[in-house]
């Protein structure tokens, strides 16, 4: 149970709540055109198969109420409220989206994350809630959060790479079962007139190339809880991440945003850095435009 700084819970806080209020604003239109889906078509996951459907006007009524609640989050208003409530529509509300035929797992960290920190003293800095208070002294209240943040990521990740293992066995670390799943995945969306990468047809006689993208995939994966042990490794790793997930933009056209946006990341480091970052920028900002010429003439003096 390390102790951390609370600015520091909080500022992954701020990032993850700005993320997910970002990437539902994108889906919006996406997710609420299930409502004029036939029901037949629904193959109802998770919580969506335990509460059920509303009717299509409660769908989008839940996915505005969603948004609404994760500015709270994010903004850490009345966070014993938002925060778990807007963690449990987002859970519902991106579940829901899964139902209609292809599971997005691209989205299951984003919602762990949520769901830790809203039942997490994540609000205690850099929020509403918490603008008239004096901010509390490192606490391993805000310590355990983030460990276990790091933990969710790292295990998504091993997770991915022992799936690799039962799906090709050994046989991934040759390459082959790698260049097959990303030669039927473009024909996949050739035939389906879907976006596919050109990049991959090029590359696909290239043998040598994926085998060694298949062994560093496994020792990526396999090799995530390492990042656990020190801040240093944990930055190698991230960056191997980083060129991991192009790699499958590059190759595949497909698109993992929470770990590509570097917000994945944030439980790693000194996240309060980048918040810092943009209040000063935001200060600088506010103060050029309010000086005016008054700040070059006190400049010049």
């Amino acid at each position: 149970m390390p102790e951390a700084p609370a600015r520091r819970l909080a500022a992954v806080r701020v990032l993850v709540g700005a993320f997910a209020l970002v990437y539902l604003a994108l889906r919006a239109l996406h997710i609420a055109s299930y409502t004029g889906f036939p029901e037949a078509q629904l193959a109802p996951i998770g919580v969506v198969s335990v509460t059920g459907l509303p009717p299509d006007a409660g769908v989008i009524a839940l996915l505005a109420l969603t948004w609404l609640a994760m500015l709270g989050f994010t903004l850490g208003w009345r966070f014993r409220i938002t925060g778990p409530v807007g963690a449990l529509l987002l859970l519902w509300t991106l579940t829901y989206s899964s139902s209609w035929g292809q599971i997005f797992h691209t989205e299951n960290a984003l919602v762990l994350y949520a769901l830790v920190l809203a039942v997490t003293r994540s609000a205690d800095a850099y929020s509403l809630d918490a603008r008239h208070r004096d901010e509390p002294a490192p606490h391993a209240r805000y310590g355990w959060p983030l460990r276990l943040l790091a933990a969710v990521l790292v295990a998504t990740y091993v997770i991915a790479g022992i799936a690799k293992l039962r799906w090709g066995g050994s046989a991934w670390a040759g390459g082959d079962v790698l260049r097959d799943t990303i030669a039927a995945d473009a024909l996949r969306k050739v035939l389906l007139g879907s976006s596919h990468s050109p990049l991959s047809e090029l590359l696909l006689g290239q043998t040598w190339l994926f085998r060694g993208l298949a062994v560093l995939t496994l020792v990526v994966e396999l090799g995530a809880p390492l990042a656990l042990l020190h801040r240093r490794i944990a930055a190698v790793w991230a960056l191997a991440v980083f060129g991991f997930h192009l790699g499958v933009l590059a190759l595949m056209a497909i698109l993992f945003p929470f770990p590509l946006s570097g917000v994945a990341f944030a439980p790693l480091f000194r996240a309060e850095r980048v918040i810092e970052w943009f209040r000063r920028r935001w200060a600088r900002m506010r103060g050029g435009g309010a000086a005016g010429p008054d700040a070059s003439r006190a400049k010049a003096s």
